[in-house]
C-alpha cells in the first residue's frame, strides 16, 4: 500500500461532524444535479489532523492567487470537489467512483479519500468548468501548480497537453478546445509510480515518499503524495503576453535587472514601474532591462524590503510583481576566513530542516495560512534560514519568505537512485524547471542538486549545470555527502553533533544537518503510542532545550573556526518521526518559542 494506515483512530472533531453539505462540483459554474446526491465532503478518517483542518472550506480551498510573482487581476480557481477514479492502468476511459478534493493528494485525509494509488493505476480527475462572457475573444490559459507525477491533460475530449515532474507548474492553451458557451469538460489523468514495487521499481525525482511496501528506510521516508496537489486555475490573456519575470540585483551598482519574457510578441516593449522608488523604466522583451535603485534598502532576515512593481506589455498585458536587493556570495571575513556572504557581509545561518510534510494534507498544506505558519514560527524561534529538504514547495512560500526574511536553501527531490539513462534524464529536465520557474525568489539563496549521495551522478556537470542556469546563487552539490570536490561549499552531516568539515580556501564549512533529538507527546502523533523514529530521545520539555542549549554551546566556538552555517533536525515532527520543535498536527512547540531564541542568540558574534 502506498498509504500509512496506523494513524491515529479517533472520532472526528466536532467542528468536522458539523461541516456544510455537499457543495457543486463547479466553482463559479452551474451543473446538472446529480441523481443519487454525494455524502459531504470530510476528512477521511484514520489519520491525525492539524489545527489548520476546520478552516478548510471545500466551496474554495486555497482560494489565494497561487503565482504572487506575477499576478494578474483575471483568474478564476478551478480547486475544490471534482470526480475521481483509481483505475487499472489498461482502464481506457474515466469512471467515476465518488468525489475528491481538489488539490490535495488522493493518499491524504483532506482530499476526502485517503486511498494507495500504486504503480499499476491510473488516477483520473474530472470536472466541469465555464468560461466567464467578458474573457470572449482571448486565449485562455490553464495552469497546473503542481501534479505528481505524469500528467495528461484533455478538455472536451481532446488531450492539451502532457507534464513529466512532480514540482514544477506547468500551463496548455486550451483556447481551441472549447465549446462557444456552456459547461466545458476537463479530464486529468495521472499516472505516479512513486518508487514502485518489488516487481517494477522505478526512479523518479520523489524527495522522501515512498509505496508502504517498498519502504526500506524505516522512519525517514513517508507517505506518497499523488496527483494534483497544487491549485488550478484558468487566466484569460492576449495573443501578446508576459510568459515569466526574473530580477537579478547588483548591490555594489545599485540597480536591478529585469528579464521579462513574452508569448506572441517576442520583440515587443515591456514597462517597469516601482511607485514607492519613483521609477519607472523601458526596454524589449527577453532583453536585460535595468532599474537604478539608489536609494533603495537591502533584503535580508532582519529586514526583508520587498519593493512592489507593475510590469506592462504595451496595450496588452499587465501584471503585479516585486522585488527586492540582495546578494550571496563566497569571500573572506575580517580575519581571512572563507565564508558565505551575505550582501557582502558574513551572516551565520541557522534554521531547521523543514520537509513541509502535513498529516492531513501530506505535501498540500491545509490552508495558506498554514504554509506561512511554519515560517513565522521559525522566525519567532530566531532562525534566520530553513533548508527547504528534497521538496519544492508552492509558489506562496517562498513569496512568505521574501516577505518574512526568511533564507532558503533549495533541495532537488531526488529519488535514492538513478538507475539508467531514462532516469538521469528526467532528474535533468525537472531539475531545469525547477531552477527556472522559482529563481525569481529572493530568499532562495542556494540549489542542493543531491543528498547524501542519493542517486548522484555526473556532480562536477550537475554542479556545472546548475550553475550555468542561475550564476546568481551558490550550490552545495551533495550535502551531506561526497562533493568531489565541486560546488561552493563543503558540507558535513552529524548527528546528533555539532561538527564541521575542514576549512578550505575557496569553499564555505557548513554543516548541512545536525541535532535530531526526539521529544514523544502523546495525543499528538501520527502513530500515537506506537514506535517512533529520532537520533536521540529526551524525555521532556526541559531536557529538549537542555540537550539543544548544549549543542549551541559546542557550535560556537565552531563558528569562530570558520562555520559558515548549520541546519538542526528539524521543523516539525513527520508521521513516526518526532525530531520536530513541533509536534505533526502544529497543535504544540514543544519548547517556548523565546527560550529557543534565547539560546540561539547565544551563536551571534
Amino acid at each position: 500500500m502506498k498509504t500509512r494506515t496506523h494513524g491515529v483512530n479517533q472520532p472526528l472533531p466536532v467542528y468536522l461532524m458539523k461541516l456544510l453539505p455537499l457543495m457543486s462540483l463547479m466553482i463559479g459554474a452551474s451543473a446538472p444535479a446529480a441523481e443519487t446526491p454525494a455524502p459531504p465532503w470530510k476528512p477521511a478518517p484514520g489519520t491525525l489532523l492539524t489545527k489548520f483542518a476546520k478552516d478548510v472550506d471545500p466551496k474554495a480551498p486555497l482560494p489565494e492567487y497561487p503565482r504572487p510573482q506575477m499576478e494578474r487581476k483575471d483568474w478564476q480557481n478551478l480547486n475544490g470537489l471534482w470526480e475521481y477514479a483509481i483505475l487499472p492502468l489498461e482502464t481506457p476511459k474515466f469512471e467515476s467512483q465518488g468525489q475528491i478534493l481538489v488539490p490535495y493528494p488522493v493518499e491524504s485525509a483532506l482530499s476526502g479519500v485517503r486511498k494507495p494509488l500504486g504503480p499499476k493505476n491510473n488516477l483520473w480527475y474530472k470536472r466541469a468548468f465555464e468560461v466567464a462572457k467578458d474573457w470572449s475573444g482571448k486565449q485562455i490559459v490553464l495552469h497546473f501548480g503542481a501534479v505528481d507525477w505524469r500528467a495528461e491533460v484533455s478538455v472536451n475530449g481532446q488531450v492539451v497537453g502532457k507534464h513529466e515532474g512532480g514540482y514544477a507548474p506547468f500551463s496548455f492553451d486550451i483556447t481551441s478546445t472549447l465549446k462557444k458557451d456552456g459547461p466545458q469538460e476537463l479530464v486529468v489523468k495521472v499516472w505516479d509510480p512513486t518508487n514502485g514495487n518489488q516487481e517494477n521499481p522505478y526512479s523518479q525525482p520523489r524527495g522522501k515518499q515512498t509505496n508502504k511496501e517498498f519502504n526500506i528506510f524505516g522512519g525517514i521516508v513517508y507517505a506518497a503524495s499523488s496527483g494534483i496537489w497544487q491549485t488550478v486555475w484558468l487566466e484569460p490573456v492576449n495573443k501578446s503576453h508576459i510568459t515569466s519575470i526574473n530580477a537579478v540585483g547588483d548591490i555594489k551598482e545599485k540597480s536591478v535587472s529585469f528579464t521579462i519574457q513574452a508569448d506572441g510578441d517576442k520583440s515587443g516593449e515591456a514597462t517597469i514601474e516601482c511607485k514607492d522608488l519613483g521609477v519607472k523604466v523601458s526596454g524589449k522583451t527577453g532583453e536585460a532591462i535595468v532599474m537604478k535603485v539608489p536609494k533603495a534598502e537591502l533584503w535580508s532576515p532582519e529586514s526583508p524590503k520587498i519593493y512592489p512593481i507593475s510590469v506592462t506589455l504595451a496595450k496588452d498585458d499587465s501584471v503585479k510583481s516585486y522585488f527586492a536587493l540582495r546578494n550571496i556570495s563566497i569571500g573572506k571575513d575580517a580575519k581571512g576566513i572563507t565564508r558565505m556572504l551575505l550582501n557582502d557581509q558574513f551572516v551565520f545561518q541557522h534554521g531547521p530542516l523543514d520537509q513541509g510534510y502535513w498529516p492531513d494534507g501530506l505535501y498540500t498544506a491545509p490552508t495558506d495560512a498554514a504554509l506561512k505558519y511554519d515560517i513565522e514560527v521559525l522566525k519567532s524561534m530566531g532562525f534566520n534560514m530553513l533548508r527547504k529538504h528534497v521538496k519544492v514547495e508552492p509558489s506562496r512560500f517562498y513569496y512568505h519568505c521574501d516577505q518574512l526574511g526568511m533564507l532558503v536553501w533549495q533541495d532537488m527531490p531526488n529519488g535514492e537512485a538513478n538507475k539508467n539513462d531514462e532516469s538521469k534524464a528526467d532528474y535533468e529536465r525537472e531539475w531545469k524547471e525547477i531552477i527556472t520557474n522559482f529563481q525569481f525568489f529572493p530568499s532562495i539563496i542556494m540549489w542542493v542538486p543531491f543528498n547524501e549521495n542519493w542517486g548522484n551522478f555526473d556532480m562536477q556537470r550537475i554542479a556545472a549545470l546548475t550553475k550555468q542556469l542561475d550564476p546568481t546563487r551558490l550550490v552545495n552539490v551533495n550535502s551531506g555527502g561526497d562533493s568531489a570536490g565541486c560546488g561552493d561549499l563543503s558540507d558535513t552531516h552529524n548527528y546528533p553533533g555539532p561538527g564541521m568539515p575542514g576549512v578550505e580556501e575557496k569553499r564555505a564549512s557548513v554543516l548541512g544537518e545536525y541535532g535530531g533529538f526526539g521529544y514523544y507527546i502523546s495525543g499528538h502523533s501520527w502513530n500515537d503510542g506506537g514506535q517512533t523514529w529520532q537520533y536521540a530521545k529526551v524525555g521532556s520539555a526541559d531536557e529538549l532545550l537542555q540537550k539543544y542549549d548544549e549543542l549551541n554551546k559546542a557550535m560556537r566556538p565552531l563558528i569562530a573556526q570558520g562555520l559558515s552555517a548549520a541546519i538542526y533536525t528539524e521543523t516539525s515532527d513527520i508521521e513516526g518521526e518526532i525530531n520536530g520543535f513541533m509536534t505533526y498536527d502544529r497543535e504544540i512547540i514543544k519548547v517556548p518559542a523565546a527560550k529557543i531564541k534565547a539560546s540561539n542568540e547565544t551563536l551571534k558574534p
